[in-house]
Protein backbone atom coordinates (compact mmCIF):
# COMPACT_ATOMS: atom_id res chain seq x y z
CA UNK A 1 0.00 0.00 0.00
CA UNK A 2 2.39 2.48 0.54
CA UNK A 3 4.78 1.80 -2.19
CA UNK A 4 1.83 2.31 -4.31
CA UNK A 5 1.09 5.72 -2.87
CA UNK A 6 4.74 6.57 -2.82
CA UNK A 7 4.60 5.78 -6.38
CA UNK A 8 1.33 8.03 -7.24
CA UNK A 9 2.95 10.68 -5.27
CA UNK A 10 6.29 11.20 -6.88
CA UNK A 11 4.36 10.59 -10.27
CA UNK A 12 2.76 13.65 -9.60
CA UNK A 13 4.84 15.30 -8.02
CA UNK A 14 3.85 15.44 -4.65
CA UNK A 15 5.41 14.89 -1.24
CA UNK A 16 4.10 11.56 0.79
CA UNK A 17 2.99 13.68 3.64
CA UNK A 18 0.49 15.84 1.65
CA UNK A 19 -1.20 12.50 1.69
CA UNK A 20 -3.63 10.90 4.27
CA UNK A 21 -5.02 7.20 4.05
CA UNK A 22 -8.21 7.04 6.06
CA UNK A 23 -8.29 3.64 6.41
CA UNK A 24 -12.56 2.50 5.64
CA UNK A 25 -13.38 0.01 8.61
CA UNK A 26 -16.59 -0.17 8.05
CA UNK A 27 -17.82 -3.77 8.46
CA UNK A 28 -14.70 -5.05 10.23
CA UNK A 29 -14.80 -5.29 14.22
CA UNK A 30 -13.31 -2.81 16.65
CA UNK A 31 -10.70 -5.59 16.87
CA UNK A 32 -9.71 -4.83 13.21
CA UNK A 33 -9.45 -1.04 13.91
CA UNK A 34 -7.60 -1.69 16.88
CA UNK A 35 -4.90 -4.40 14.65
CA UNK A 36 -4.56 -1.47 12.47
CA UNK A 37 -3.63 1.07 15.00
CA UNK A 38 -1.18 -1.02 15.98
CA UNK A 39 0.62 -1.05 12.59
CA UNK A 40 0.44 2.81 12.17
CA UNK A 41 -3.15 3.77 11.08
CA UNK A 42 -4.26 6.71 12.42
CA UNK A 43 -7.52 7.79 10.22
CA UNK A 44 -10.42 5.74 10.04
CA UNK A 45 -13.51 5.83 7.70
CA UNK A 46 -16.99 4.85 8.95
CA UNK A 47 -20.05 4.83 6.54
CA UNK A 48 -22.91 3.68 9.56
CA UNK A 49 -23.89 6.09 12.67
CA UNK A 50 -24.82 3.10 14.46
CA UNK A 51 -22.37 0.72 13.51
CA UNK A 52 -19.70 2.65 15.28
CA UNK A 53 -21.75 3.15 17.62
CA UNK A 54 -21.32 -0.10 18.40
CA UNK A 55 -17.74 -0.02 18.27
CA UNK A 56 -16.60 3.12 20.16
CA UNK A 57 -16.46 1.89 23.58
CA UNK A 58 -13.52 -0.40 22.69
CA UNK A 59 -11.23 1.97 20.25
CA UNK A 60 -11.85 5.46 22.89
CA UNK A 61 -8.15 4.77 24.47
CA UNK A 62 -6.81 5.41 20.64
CA UNK A 63 -5.52 8.91 21.12
CA UNK A 64 -4.45 9.41 18.29
CA UNK A 65 -7.13 7.99 15.87
CA UNK A 66 -9.13 9.97 14.20
CA UNK A 67 -12.62 8.90 13.05
CA UNK A 68 -13.60 10.28 10.20
CA UNK A 69 -17.67 9.61 8.89
CA UNK A 70 -17.32 8.78 4.80
CA UNK A 71 -21.33 7.98 4.71
CA UNK A 72 -24.41 9.96 3.81
CA UNK A 73 -25.88 11.54 7.69
CA UNK A 74 -29.32 11.81 7.64
CA UNK A 75 -30.45 14.79 10.01
CA UNK A 76 -31.87 13.04 12.53
CA UNK A 77 -28.78 11.59 13.36
CA UNK A 78 -26.20 14.45 13.42
CA UNK A 79 -26.12 14.69 17.03
CA UNK A 80 -25.39 11.22 17.89
CA UNK A 81 -22.56 11.66 14.80
CA UNK A 82 -20.95 14.69 16.25
CA UNK A 83 -20.44 13.04 19.40
CA UNK A 84 -18.71 10.03 17.43
CA UNK A 85 -16.86 11.32 14.62
CA UNK A 86 -13.92 14.13 14.94
CA UNK A 87 -14.39 14.69 10.55
CA UNK A 88 -17.94 14.50 8.58
CA UNK A 89 -17.36 14.56 5.10
CA UNK A 90 -20.48 14.03 4.08
CA UNK A 91 -22.37 17.07 4.58
CA UNK A 92 -24.63 18.25 1.53
CA UNK A 93 -27.22 20.69 2.92
CA UNK A 94 -27.81 23.75 4.89
CA UNK A 95 -30.12 22.40 6.78
CA UNK A 96 -27.38 19.21 8.15
CA UNK A 97 -24.74 22.36 8.85
CA UNK A 98 -27.24 23.76 10.93
CA UNK A 99 -27.73 20.96 13.05
CA UNK A 100 -24.44 19.92 13.02
CA UNK A 101 -23.55 22.84 15.01
CA UNK A 102 -26.12 22.92 17.33
CA UNK A 103 -25.22 19.45 18.73
CA UNK A 104 -21.60 20.40 18.23
CA UNK A 105 -22.05 23.41 20.48
CA UNK A 106 -24.19 21.78 23.07
CA UNK A 107 -21.24 19.04 23.48
CA UNK A 108 -19.25 21.92 23.91
CA UNK A 109 -16.98 20.40 19.93
CA UNK A 110 -15.58 22.24 17.29
CA UNK A 111 -16.27 19.68 14.14
CA UNK A 112 -14.03 19.62 11.30
CA UNK A 113 -16.26 18.94 8.66
CA UNK A 114 -16.39 18.76 4.66
CA UNK A 115 -19.10 18.77 1.65
CA UNK A 116 -19.71 15.75 -0.71
CA UNK A 117 -20.47 16.95 -4.16
CA UNK A 118 -22.19 14.61 -6.52
CA UNK A 119 -20.53 14.95 -9.88
CA UNK A 120 -22.53 12.14 -11.52
CA UNK A 121 -26.03 11.38 -12.45
CA UNK A 122 -26.53 8.11 -10.88
CA UNK A 123 -30.18 8.43 -8.94
CA UNK A 124 -28.57 6.47 -5.73
CA UNK A 125 -25.63 9.00 -5.39
CA UNK A 126 -26.37 11.78 -2.66
CA UNK A 127 -24.17 14.98 -2.39
CA UNK A 128 -24.49 18.86 -2.93
CA UNK A 129 -24.90 20.49 -6.24
CA UNK A 130 -21.37 22.11 -7.52
CA UNK A 131 -23.35 25.43 -7.84
CA UNK A 132 -24.89 24.90 -4.31
CA UNK A 133 -21.02 25.23 -2.96
CA UNK A 134 -21.04 28.87 -2.66
CA UNK A 135 -24.29 28.88 -0.67
CA UNK A 136 -23.26 25.85 2.19
CA UNK A 137 -19.88 27.91 2.35
CA UNK A 138 -22.01 31.18 3.12
CA UNK A 139 -23.70 29.19 5.77
CA UNK A 140 -21.21 27.38 7.25
CA UNK A 141 -19.64 30.77 7.94
CA UNK A 142 -21.74 31.55 10.64
CA UNK A 143 -21.43 28.49 12.52
CA UNK A 144 -19.15 28.64 15.04
CA UNK A 145 -18.39 25.11 16.12
CA UNK A 146 -18.00 23.95 12.38
CA UNK A 147 -14.60 23.94 10.43
CA UNK A 148 -15.47 23.42 6.81
CA UNK A 149 -12.12 21.78 5.32
CA UNK A 150 -12.70 20.69 1.56
CA UNK A 151 -14.90 18.66 -0.51
CA UNK A 152 -15.26 14.90 -1.41
CA UNK A 153 -17.16 13.41 -4.00
CA UNK A 154 -17.45 9.53 -4.96
CA UNK A 155 -17.25 8.72 -8.84
CA UNK A 156 -19.29 6.00 -10.50
CA UNK A 157 -18.07 2.47 -9.79
CA UNK A 158 -15.56 1.32 -12.63
CA UNK A 159 -13.07 -1.40 -12.92
CA UNK A 160 -11.34 1.09 -15.06
CA UNK A 161 -9.53 4.03 -12.85
CA UNK A 162 -8.95 6.22 -15.60
CA UNK A 163 -12.88 6.58 -15.46
CA UNK A 164 -12.52 8.59 -12.10
CA UNK A 165 -9.93 11.20 -13.24
CA UNK A 166 -12.50 13.61 -15.08
CA UNK A 167 -14.42 13.44 -11.48
CA UNK A 168 -11.02 13.73 -9.34
CA UNK A 169 -10.17 16.96 -12.01
CA UNK A 170 -13.40 18.69 -11.94
CA UNK A 171 -13.19 18.32 -7.45
CA UNK A 172 -10.13 19.81 -7.71
CA UNK A 173 -11.15 22.61 -9.44
CA UNK A 174 -13.68 23.35 -7.41
CA UNK A 175 -11.28 23.04 -4.41
CA UNK A 176 -9.45 26.08 -6.02
CA UNK A 177 -12.53 27.93 -7.07
CA UNK A 178 -13.66 27.86 -3.59
CA UNK A 179 -9.94 28.36 -1.76
CA UNK A 180 -10.51 25.00 0.13
CA UNK A 181 -7.24 22.90 1.46
CA UNK A 182 -8.61 18.99 1.94
CA UNK A 183 -10.14 16.90 -1.06
CA UNK A 184 -10.97 13.34 -0.57
CA UNK A 185 -11.16 10.91 -3.45
CA UNK A 186 -9.90 8.15 -4.78
CA UNK A 187 -10.42 4.43 -3.30
CA UNK A 188 -8.67 1.16 -3.25
CA UNK A 189 -9.23 1.15 -7.27
CA UNK A 190 -8.34 4.63 -8.05
CA UNK A 191 -6.78 5.85 -5.05
CA UNK A 192 -3.75 6.47 -7.26
CA UNK A 193 -5.77 8.61 -10.53
CA UNK A 194 -6.85 10.39 -7.29
CA UNK A 195 -3.16 11.44 -5.49
CA UNK A 196 -2.14 12.31 -9.12
CA UNK A 197 -5.71 14.98 -9.45
CA UNK A 198 -4.82 16.50 -6.16
CA UNK A 199 -6.48 14.31 -3.18
CA UNK A 200 -5.07 14.68 0.13
CA UNK A 201 -7.44 12.32 1.63
CA UNK A 202 -7.65 8.69 0.29
CA UNK A 203 -10.52 6.17 1.82
CA UNK A 204 -8.97 2.75 1.27
CA UNK A 205 -10.74 -0.46 2.59
CA UNK A 206 -10.35 -3.33 0.49
CA UNK A 207 -6.80 -3.25 -0.03
CA UNK A 208 -6.25 -2.90 3.02
CA UNK A 209 -8.68 -5.22 5.44
CA UNK A 210 -9.75 -7.54 2.20
CA UNK A 211 -13.17 -8.16 1.21
CA UNK A 212 -16.14 -7.64 3.40
CA UNK A 213 -19.13 -9.57 4.51
CA UNK A 214 -22.46 -8.55 2.79
CA UNK A 215 -24.48 -7.09 5.15
CA UNK A 216 -28.42 -8.68 4.58
CA UNK A 217 -31.43 -6.12 4.12
CA UNK A 218 -32.26 -6.49 7.46
CA UNK A 219 -28.46 -5.35 9.02
CA UNK A 220 -28.03 -2.14 6.52
CA UNK A 221 -31.89 -0.71 7.58
CA UNK A 222 -30.58 -0.71 11.09
CA UNK A 223 -27.16 0.80 10.27
CA UNK A 224 -28.54 3.65 7.86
Amino acid sequence: MESRIHRAADQSGRERSEITLVAVSKKFSATRILEAYEAGLRDFGENYVQEFAAKRTAVRQLSEAHFHLIGHLQTNKARLASDLFDVIQTVDSSKLLARLNAAAQEIGRTIEVMFEVKLSREQAKTGARPEDLLELLNTARDLQHLKVSGLMTMPPWSDDPEQSRPYFRQLAQLRRQHGLPKLSMGMSGDFEVAIQEGATLIRVGTALFGRRPKPDTTELALLS
